[in-house]
């Protein structure tokens, strides 16, 4: 059960409207996820900005999934494991690929392989990335732009968390349910 209110387009807030109804145009259902954000217009708002500006990036699709796979899981957000997943498998990520970021495992990609250690390690460190651990190909423009993409997995992955939405049906294929904390 969620714990902040799920907000439909009847009920959200009249700033949260409009962005509702443009994310349920895009997306051919309403996230909910998003439903949640919608408790705070701004968060949304920002949520919606950061994701509109992060394809911007230099990174690739693939790089750019990796990195939202990777802190999802991290962060223990299956809500956002199971959408990133979806838009991976859909744009035709090797799903070996898919199942390792999933798994945190090692990546048989060697690029997003050093993105998912990469991403590990902008999050482990909080940003205080050793040099042997920013050597893995990634020039000023690549590393900031993965910090981006951390950023933007910590808002989602976090107020998801906090929200406990739940899996909309139509990612049920794609659910990963994160380990407990204190699982024994």
């Amino acid at each position: 059960m969620a714990r902040a209110p799920l907000r439909s387009l009847d009920d959200a807030p009249a700033d949260a409207k409009e962005l509702l109804a443009a994310a349920e145009a895009r997306n051919g259902f309403l996230p909910n996820l998003l439903r949640a954000f919608a408790n705070a217009p701004v968060a949304l708002e920002t949520y919606l900005t950061v994701s509109g500006i992060n394809p911007l990036s230099s990174l690739s699709l693939a790089e750019r999934e990796a990195v939202q796979i990777t802190a999802a899981a991290e962060h223990g957000c299956g809500f956002c494991v199971a959408g990133h997943t979806a838009i991976s498998t859909k744009a035709g990520l090797d799903p070996a690929v898919i199942a390792a970021l999933r798994a945190r495992g090692h990546v048989p990609d060697a690029r997003l392989e050093a993105v998912a250690r990469f991403t590990q390690s902008v999050i482990a460190s909080r940003g205080h990335v050793e040099d042997a651990d920013r050597a893995a190909g990634f020039d000023d423009q690549a590393a900031l732009e993965v910090v981006l993409g951390v950023s933007l997995a910590t808002l989602c992955n976090f107020a998801n968390n906090l929200g406990d939405a739940p899996l909309n049906q139509q990612l049920e294929p794609f659910r990963w349910d994160a380990p407990r904390a204190n699982a024994a």
